[in-house]
């Protein structure tokens, strides 16, 4: 196609991040762009060390035994008529539609990902090679789809520093590269990045310093150099979710250890010799909840009922800020609770005492968390099993003791049984109901901004755990002694007088397990303040505000970052993890009006609205012309 000769004076945007969130802001540029850009031309900028589509998290170059937790067919990048948004929907394939297309011969993927195309069924886990194998056609796809006015040139160097006038035109420096790219707007997709460690986490790599013992600090699990964990050797980890699990497949699938299928029908661990010894404990002491096993038979919830846009549309009128514990955590307990409850008297009728529409009405009436709604509901619902308790779901060890790590690992393993029975029967489908409920408020909450740190991991305990065959291999390597408890509200101590590590849990009083190596298995807080992303530390430093909880503050709008006197950056936009608007996952279940494809279409409208507005304004002076770098189409 035809290039300007003066490459700077065209329109150019610059994308900071080229994975999953940077690829869908591509595809909805793509999809707005007829009507919005026109015959305008346009240079979009793409800036990742690592190949678009997958980026860093999903890039293919890393273990194959790692997995998604998500079905393949709860997995698309694109959107549908459930997207609340104001571009056109432009349909694609979830993944499991996807690997049908590629086992069809419709779509071509490298053959050494046969195998797992293959025995992909819809309700499987895929590896996250083929999810990255997914994304790099997702990207491919939406580039396709940009009209023949747009080059896109991709920068395999990271961002370092963002600079420019507030209403002028912007540059974006890379390393390794003497002079910036010219943007017009500037968006930062940069996904999950790393932090400078707090002063307990610097206190106990002080230690290990001192003493020759080995600390990993939270990081994306595939990214930590696992050698230092030495065969046989107790390690302590700290953190209970998704970074402990693929800590505890590369350390022993990953070096060798394989499982075999028992009398049972479970599996049991056959170890290599290589693997060391897991002590593994959190806050709350058990892993996160499994999958789901099963489909959404039966009426959906109807949420959102009591927390919805009205409700936070009232939230955002009042004065003095929103308190999340105060103000909306309350409103969202209710809303789960209904969702429960609804679950209950529609599908299993048998185990309330009212009608449900009478149940419906005294629930809607009651104030949340009120005397009066727990009083409706142990009329109503006679087995407290059935009843929603959201406080001992979220602790819940609290209160139970074991008299020794023995009794605890028992303990612990009749938990995980329980629990997989219990997510894989559909007897219990108000966890599903519960679980839907969950992405409704979700979804809401982008409008509220930041709601700290506990809800993302409350989020994450309840509905975004590991399949199950993890948590039953988990158990196999209880078993086999591999992998040992620690209990609930674990704290590390560094012991300066032996050298070691020292542990301790308030599930086994008096108790301690001592250690010379310690992982930090989560990712880092993304905080603006102390992240170690030159980019983002610049931003803050030149007054780019953040929340209580230290992320980047944005627009709920458009994405675009605010300063300290809460006024937008006209040029400056951010999505993605380190933002108040953070989404979940840049890629979504169909059909759940998913809030990251409804960012993405207002943040890519709100681009090309601006670039069509200056297209309208008097030209200014051109500036110093860049050679074109990594041009694609």
């Amino acid at each position: 196609m035809s290039r300007s000769s003066n490459p700077s004076a065209r329109p150019s945007v610059v994308i900071v991040g080229a994975g999953p969130r940077g690829t869908g802001l591509i595809e909805r540029i793509a999809a707005n762009a007829p009507e919005l850009l026109g015959e305008t031309p346009l240079d979009l900028h793409l800036v990742d060390p690592h190949p678009p589509g997958g980026g860093r998290i999903w890039r293919h170059d890393q273990s194959p035994l790692l997995w998604m937790n998500s079905t393949a067919e709860d997995v698309t990048m694109f959107t549908d008529a459930s997207v609340e948004q104001d571009g056109p929907v432009r349909p694609g394939p979830s993944l499991a539609a996807w690997a049908r297309a590629v086992r069809a011969g419709r779509i071509t993927v490298d053959p050494a990902l046969a195998g797992e195309v293959a025995a992909l069924g819809p309700g499987d886990f895929a590896g996250r090679r083929l999810q990255s194998a997914y994304l790099s056609w997702v990207y491919a796809q939406a580039v396709a789809a940009l009209p023949p006015t747009v080059t896109v040139h991709e920068h395999r160097r990271r961002a370092v520093r963002v600079s420019g006038p507030r209403d002028g035109r912007q540059r974006v420096w890379l390393a390794g590269r003497r002079t910036p790219l010219p943007a017009d707007l500037v968006v930062l997709a940069l996904g999950h990045l790393e932090s400078e460690l707090t002063s307990e986490q610097q206190e106990l790599s002080d230690l290990a310093a001192r003493h020759g013992l080995t600390h990993l600090p939270p990081a994306f699990t595939a990214d930590s150099d696992l050698s230092a964990l030495r065969p046989g050797e107790k390690v302590l980890v700290r953190g209970f979710g998704l970074a402990f699990v693929d800590l505890m497949v590369l350390l022993t699938e990953g070096r060798g250890g394989s499982y075999t299928t028992g009398p049972d029908g479970q599996p049991t661990y056959r170890p290599s010799g290589r693997e060391p010894v897991l002590y593994v404990g959190s806050r709350r002491g058990v892993p996160y909840h499994s999958k789901l096993g099963y489909g959404p038979g039966g009426e959906r919830p109807p949420v959102p009922r009591f927390f919805g846009p009205d409700q936070v549309d009232a939230l955002l009128a009042r004065s003095g800020g929103v308190d999340f514990r105060r103000d909306v955590w309350p409103l969202i307990a209710k809303e789960l609770g209904f969702a429960h409850y609804h679950r209950l008297f529609t599908a299993h009728a048998e185990r309330t005492r009212m009608p449900w529409k009478d149940f419906e009405e005294e629930y809607a009436a009651a104030d949340p968390g009120s005397a009066a709604l727990r009083a409706l509901v142990a009329a109503a619902v006679p087995d407290p099993a059935d009843r929603l308790d959201l406080e001992a779901i979220d602790h819940p060890l609290a209160g139970v003791r074991y008299p020794d790590g023995e009794a605890l690992q028992a303990g612990l393993r009749g938990y995980i049984e329980a629990d997989l029975a219990r997510r894989h029967d559909p007897a219990h489908s108000p966890d599903l109901a519960v679980f839907l409920a969950l992405l409704s408020v979700y979804g809401q909450l982008t409008r509220i901004g930041d709601c700290g740190p506990w809800w993302h991991g409350f989020f994450s305990y309840l509905a975004s755990g590991p399949p199950g065959p993890r948590l039953r291999q988990l158990l196999a390597l209880s078993r086999a002694g591999v992998v040992r408890f620690l209990g609930a509200d674990l704290t590390v101590t560094a012991d300066e007088r032996r050298g070691v590590f020292r542990a301790e849990s308030a599930s086994v009083p008096g108790e301690s397990v001592e250690a010379r190596a310690l992982v930090e298995a989560r990712l880092p807080e993304p905080t603006v303040r102390h992240t170690r992303d030159a980019l983002l530390r610049t931003l803050y430093a030149e007054g780019a505000a953040e929340t209580p909880a230290g992320l980047l503050a944005v627009r709920a709008a458009d994405a675009r970052i605010l300063d300290r006197a809460g006024r937008p950056y006209p040029r400056r936009f951010a999505l993605g993890p380190h933002t108040d608007a953070r989404s979940g996952s840049a890629f979504a279940r169909p059909g759940t009006n998913a809030p990251a494809f409804r960012q993405n279409d207002a943040t890519a409208r709100a681009l090309l609205t601006f670039l069509r507005d200056r297209a309208t304004r008097p030209k200014a002076v051109p500036e110093t012309a860049t050679v074109p770098e990594g041009a694609t189409r």
